[in-house]
């Protein structure tokens, strides 16, 4: 056949041939669609990763193999959503503590942090609570708010479960939140954690040098393993705001945490999350609280796809005893009524000087 007939035939059947701009149009759709539910259940997969982090049991629910993604959107889709969580993460140095005889193993609580889910699941709220804040401790006075933390552990065999609740029922009625869930994480644990998700990256304002090793953290975003991030978070001493810098390291550790889980094998892969946490092991004290997984997993799917807010409770130095903190009378009220009424965003808009560099966003 020469090409002109090859051509005069075409010609004969064009007019046969089905309008591409429909075809294309629907073609687009699904595109659209598809891209949607991997957005969808990519949030999920974050949500199970992270709560998995807390302890929160994710093992019960993640499938042997490649079903993680199904169970996470089965569960967006089908939990109805909730109000506020407010999860507490209580990091302890196990290091003896001179102020309780005969407890040498009792640990301290270096850094309480409070981690807030809004309503409308918009972004995560890192809320720091100072370690050495004078709260009303049951039974035991007035104190620092890590010593709940000792009161409740302290015992022939301390006992991390006891100081996590107890200090569970400090923080709840200090900030007037309930508290739905937490953890204790140990300086063992968390470095686990941090070489379990191949490290995390802290970006921080200032060169920071450890008073325990000598090393020096400089300036700007770096990745840091499980040991040098366990360094890290221990320093106050040197530091230009000693504790409260401490806080905030917490608060960026967090939120490279955040970021790696949203960039790293353990969201996609079930059988890598699994194998995480096992390997942190005996050693995670976990609180699930009244909710169920499932309740936890809905109310965090949409807050862990934006960078999270890391923010302090408002404090001054105590006139009255040196080296404790107390609320701000001017902002710490203005603050705790946002957190109960769920406007911390409102409030950070505000006060935007109150607000932690975390450093690269998602």
């Amino acid at each position: 056949m020469t090409e002109a007939e090859l051509r005069a035939a075409f010609a004969r059947h064009e007019s046969l041939t089905p309008p591409a701009g429909p075809v294309r149009a629907a073609v687009d759709r699904i595109v659209v669609r598809r891209r949607r539910r991997r957005r969808r259940l990519r949030a999920g997969a974050a949500a199970l990763a992270v709560l998995g982090l807390l302890g929160l049991a994710v093992p019960q629910v993640v499938p042997p193999l490649g079903g993680q993604n199904a169970t996470a959107e089965l569960l967006a889709d089908r939990v109805a959503p909730g109000g506020a969580l407010n999860v507490l993460l209580v990091g302890v140095d196990g290091a003896p503590d001179p102020r309780v005889p005969g407890a040498d193993s009792v640990p301290r609580a270096d850094s309480v942090l409070l981690v807030h889910v809004p309503a409308d699941r918009s972004r995560l709220y890192l809320v720091s609570l100072p370690r050495d804040l004078m709260v009303a401790i049951p039974g035991h006075g007035t104190d620092k708010l890590n010593s709940s933390f000792q009161f409740g552990a302290t015992a022939s065999r301390p006992d991390l479960r006891r100081g996590y609740d107890l200090t569970r029922r400090v923080v709840g009625d200090t900030t007037g939140v309930r508290i739905d869930a937490g953890a204790v994480l140990t300086y063992p644990v968390l470095r686990r954690l941090t070489d379990g998700v191949g490290g995390v990256e802290i970006c921080l304002p200032e060169q920071v040098r450890s008073v325990h090793t000598r090393r020096v953290f400089p300036a700007g975003c770096q990745r840091l393993d499980g040991r040098e991030a366990v360094d890290l978070l221990r320093q106050r001493i040197g530091m230009t705001w000693g504790g409260q810098d401490r806080d905030r390291n917490a608060q960026r550790y967090a939120a490279g945490l955040l970021r790696q889980l949203d960039s790293g094998d353990a969201l996609h892969n079930p059988v890598a999350l699994n194998r995480l946490l096992v390997a942190l092991g005996p050693d995670l004290v976990t609180d699930t609280g009244d909710a169920s997984l499932p309740e936890l997993l809905a109310r965090t799917v949409q807050a862990s796809r934006a960078a999270p807010v890391g923010l302090a409770l408002p404090t001054v130095e105590s006139p009255e005893r040196p080296g404790s903190i107390v609320l701000d009378e001017r902002a710490g009220p203005a603050f705790l009524t946002a957190l109960r009424q769920d406007r911390l965003a409102e409030w950070a808009a505000a006060n935007p000087d109150r607000v932690t560099a975390l450093g690269a966003q998602r």
